[in-house]
């Protein structure tokens, strides 16, 4: 009777408890650009040179560099290997796809004036993709100590048992949509674990808050596997301008969207005396989808012909988001001697209301220099706090204290990217270097990034052919759930990307 008389409640306070964390912050605020071919093998070092339509999206300044209106079209081939270990066992997992990763233009206007010092100012628009999201892997092995169980126990213990459970009469499906909307996420897992017989209270009592597990004892054999697919992409609109030809002045108004679907499915076997349950299949799925806005401003400054520095500005990211997640659950245990297979599948999709994130800001300095028409030397340094990144509304309990665990386990990060161009005839040849700085106070959980790349390039006059090979190494350490079972499988990942560019003058 309680969650009839609280339904009416719950519906106002309840919405925004979801599933939230840590790592959706650090998700959602990563920008790894792949860029055209040319930028990629430079290591994306062009905040200082531009000429380049993915340098607009390092420093909007870059636009104003282009004696020409030019466009540009990537393709690349993305691969992902990947060393899984997990307790006693490592699996190996390799993932490759093509895509469209960049695509833009920009347009020179030149003032004809021959007494003002602004001589063009130019107009853009560049697609970039900023992350991508699609992953598959299997983390295997046998845990010596925690089961599955320990994620439903601990969701119930200290809550009623009339809080996580169906009323006489009342349907699987109706039981968890209304244990959600009225009590939230924690508690619809419990009734989980309830309804499959993996926790049973102590007392069969509307005011039970204690309860058993009904898995015991040791060493369980696990299987996770992990499969996700979707992207973080960017459209941004470019203004420039040049002054005297030694200064250059840009902004970016940037719109972005979020599509990111999350399957994972957790496998759990165990041959115990003291287990009732003895197999336990859990799947989750969670479909977020988002839009946001973002602006950027950038200078330019030739101090001599040979050298020049510059500056951007990238302001945090305002992004409205909106997630979905489904869930099912299958166990076999032994009830008076005979096996019995039971399924609890709620058949409910949890549709929370949208929330806001705001990730953080950054500040990019850079270096550059010319040796005429023969080649170039770059170097870009940036600063990003991931601590900054904030879920809102903030008058919401639950996002005030995943503010804080975010405050408490990020940190700034520092990232710089060297580059370099030598031209032989109408023959270019490339390379560069790019560090990240893990945004965890703790880089076990999330490592530092390095990378290496190389590249060319053909000139045809009114067009370009550019290649470009890249490699970049980050370990992570995966919590498989954020309560009861926290061990993490450990993703050592290695990214090889290969990216053809045709530009052209237009």
């Amino acid at each position: 009777m309680k969650k009839l008389l609280m339904f009416c409640i719950g519906l106002a306070i309840a919405p925004y408890i979801s599933a939230q964390d840590i790592t959706d912050a650090v998700r959602y605020s990563m920008d790894e650009i792949q860029g055209t071919a040319r930028f990629r093998a430079m290591g994306g070092a062009f905040g200082a040179l531009g000429g380049d339509i993915s340098s607009i999206s390092i420093n909007p300044a870059g636009s104003a560099i282009f004696n020409n209106s030019s466009a540009s079209l990537s393709l690349g081939l993305f691969d992902k290997n990947q060393d899984i270990s997990y307790f006693n066992n490592t699996n190996v997992s390799a993932n490759s796809n093509v895509d469209l990763n960049q695509l833009g233009a920009s347009f020179v206007f030149t003032n004809t004036n021959p007494n003002s010092k602004w001589r063009k100012f130019t107009l853009g628009a560049v697609y970039e993709r900023v992350s991508d999201f699609d992953d598959d892997w299997v983390a295997s092995g046998v845990n010596p100590n925690t089961s599955i169980v320990e994620y439903f126990y601990e969701n119930a213990i200290g809550t009623r048992l009339d809080e996580i459970s169906a009323l006489p009469g009342e349907t699987i499906s109706r039981a968890y949509s209304e244990i959600g909307s009225i009590y939230g996420f924690s508690n619809q897992q419990a009734f989980l674990g309830y309804e499959a017989f993996i926790i049973d209270p102590v007392n069969d009592t509307d005011e039970n808050t204690d309860y058993i597990r009904n898995i015991n004892g040791t060493n369980f054999n696990q299987n996770y596997a992990y499969s996700s697919r979707g992207y973080n992409g960017k459209l941004g609109f470019n203004f420039a301008t040049s002054y005297d030809d030694k200064f250059y002045f840009g902004l970016n108004l940037n719109t972005h969207f979020i599509n990111f679907e999350r399957t994972t499915i957790l496998n759990e076997s165990n041959s115990n005396a003291g287990s009732t349950v003895t197999n336990v299949d859990f799947e989750n799925n969670l479909l977020t989808t988002g839009g946001g806005f973002s602006f950027q401003l950038g200078g330019i400054a030739k101090l001599t012909e040979e050298f020049r520095v510059g500056i951007s500005y990238n302001s945090p990211t305002w992004y409205r988001i909106s997630e979905e997640t489904s869930q099912f659950l299958a166990v076999s245990r032994i009830d008076n001697g005979s096996n019995v297979n039971q399924s609890i599948n709620p058949n409910v999709i949890n549709v929370f209301p949208e929330f806001r994130l705001q990730t953080p800001g950054k500040l990019t300095g850079s270096l550059a220099y010319v040796f005429g028409k023969r080649g170039l030397l770059s170097f870009d340094y940036s600063v990003k706090d991931f601590s900054k990144t904030t879920f809102r509304p903030t008058s919401d309990a639950f996002f005030t204290s995943l503010n804080n665990t975010i405050n408490d386990g990020l940190d700034s990060a520092i990232s710089y990217r060297l580059g370099g161009e030598y031209r032989y005839k109408q023959l270019s040849f490339r390379g560069g270097y790019r560090f990240e700085e893990s945004p965890y106070k703790d880089n076990t959980l999330f490592g530092d990034l390095t990378g290496y790349s190389a590249g060319l390039g053909y000139s045809f006059g009114d067009f370009n052919l550019d290649v470009a090979f890249s490699q970049s190494e980050r370990d992570v350490s995966y919590q498989l759930y954020n309560i009861g079972l926290t061990d993490s499988a450990l993703v050592q990942s290695k990214f090889t990307d290969i990216i053809l560019t045709l530009g052209f003058r237009i």
